[in-house]
């Protein structure tokens, strides 16, 4: 059995070929590579090219362009399958992870930045796509969330590995990005031998689709990815730049949220399932507004380090936000909308790294203070978000308030 010769029925294909169980192997695939990636680009840009916030700023704002170009993906599904364009994407990821440390210029780093985002980028818009036509509505959350515990998981293989063998084996980061990009491409190789070709649930629209009813979902993704940045591009760098923390210092602490992530990431999934999409995403945002806020502020290298650890575990939250989506969206939609919520979520992420590390180089805490206002934009979006949403109940307004769930 293998993708080229057999297809099955995703609702029927039971034990370790599953689609879920593929899922799993695929956020894994992706995370090798990219977390290792993520591990060292700031030290890589800092120690190795020089970066101040205004280079890191321009890189970040390249690495977003090809989410921003997201929409594109429902282009290729017209001579490719969903499957396909997703092994493909992890493809492009391992290439320009592996190539990066071979390029070690501004220029070059621009250059293998973009290759791997394409395929990071392309890579969870069909991810997403395919989570939500193959995992059924009543365990999405928490299958999702097994899902993420499986990519924490490959993480923390990266950030170990980085962690230990670093200065032990006086890595480079050649080495390192080389390593990380093979193995994504032999995980790659083994998906494409040991599953089928899953078929669609609901054949899916090929054009793009932008609904008047969606709005609240759009609105929620745009300022997601606002938020995003202000944690991926400048806690990050924070971390590098202010308290001067190591290759080695760095994996230790990615590998805290990893540990966090694996263990935190199902039950967060099980949560949202009880407690509902509205209560899950209220709790993220005043976490956020506190956790930012903070940040603008902290003068000690270990608040700032359990700031970033909690940062980092609100992000499975963000189930919420999906199946919210799969719950009020009509099924053939999910590709279509897929491609356009990552062009939506990538707005903001495309001009924020390059304008807000020129905030940065006057006043750091500003930035921090600004994404704790988007935090609170996205808190009052989430109260709009219904108790039980579904087709027809998208949005509760103060005059038509939410209806809980029934019992």
């Amino acid at each position: 059995m293998s993708y080229f010769t057999a297809s099955a029925d995703p609702a029927q294909a039971k034990g370790w070929r599953s689609p879920a169980v593929m899922l799993m192997i695929m956020a894994g695939a992706m995370q090798l590579s990219f977390a290792a990636w993520w591990n060292l680009m700031n030290n890589f840009a800092v120690h190795e090219l020089d970066f101040t916030g205004r280079e890191i700023g321009i890189q970040q704002s390249i690495r977003e362009i090809p989410g921003f170009l997201a929409f594109t993906a429902i282009y290729l599904l017209l001579v490719m399958r969903e499957q396909t364009l997703a092994f493909v994407s992890l493809i492009f990821l391992g290439l320009g992870v592996a190539a990066t440390g071979y390029f070690p210029t501004t220029w070059g780093f621009y250059f293998t930045t973009f290759v791997m985002s394409v395929g990071f980028h392309y890579y969870e818009t069909m991810n997403q796509s395919l989570s939500l036509q193959w995992l059924p509505k009543e365990t999405a959350a928490a299958s999702m969330g097994k899902i993420i515990a499986v990519g924490a998981f490959a993480q923390l293989v990266a950030y170990g590995i980085i962690f230990i063998a670093w200065q032990t084996f006086q890595l480079t980061f050649e080495t390192v990005f080389l390593i990380a990009g093979a193995l994504t491409l032999v995980v790659v190789g083994f998906l494409v031998i040991a599953f089928p070709h899953f078929r669609e649930g609901v054949p899916q629209r090929k054009k793009l689709v932008l609904r008047k009813r969606y709005w609240l979902y759009y609105a929620l993704t745009f300022m997601g990815g606002a938020r995003r940045q202000i944690f991926t591009v400048f806690a990050g760098f924070l971390m590098v730049e202010r308290f001067g923390y190591h290759v080695h210092e760095v994996a230790g602490l990615f590998l805290l949220n990893g540990v966090f992530n694996m263990l935190l990431a199902p039950k967060i999934g099980k949560l949202i399932m009880r407690f509902g999409e509205r209560r899950a995403l209220t709790v993220e945002y005043i976490g956020l507004i506190c956790v930012f806020t903070t940040y603008a502020f902290v003068t000690n290298a270990a608040l700032a380090a359990t700031l970033y650890v909690i940062d980092h575990a609100f992000f499975a939250i963000a189930i919420a936000m999906k199946t919210y989506f799969q719950k009020i969206a009509d099924p053939a939609d999910i590709a279509p909308t897929a491609g356009v919520a990552f062009t939506i979520n990538h707005i903001a992420a495309v001009f924020i790294p390059a304008a807000f590390g020129l905030i940065w180089l006057i006043s750091p805490s500003a930035v921090f203070l600004i994404g704790a206002g988007m935090a609170g934009i996205s808190l009052f979006l989430a109260r709009l978000v219904p108790l039980a949403p579904r087709e027809g109940n998208e949005v509760a307004l103060p005059w038509r308030p939410a209806t809980a769930p029934a019992e």
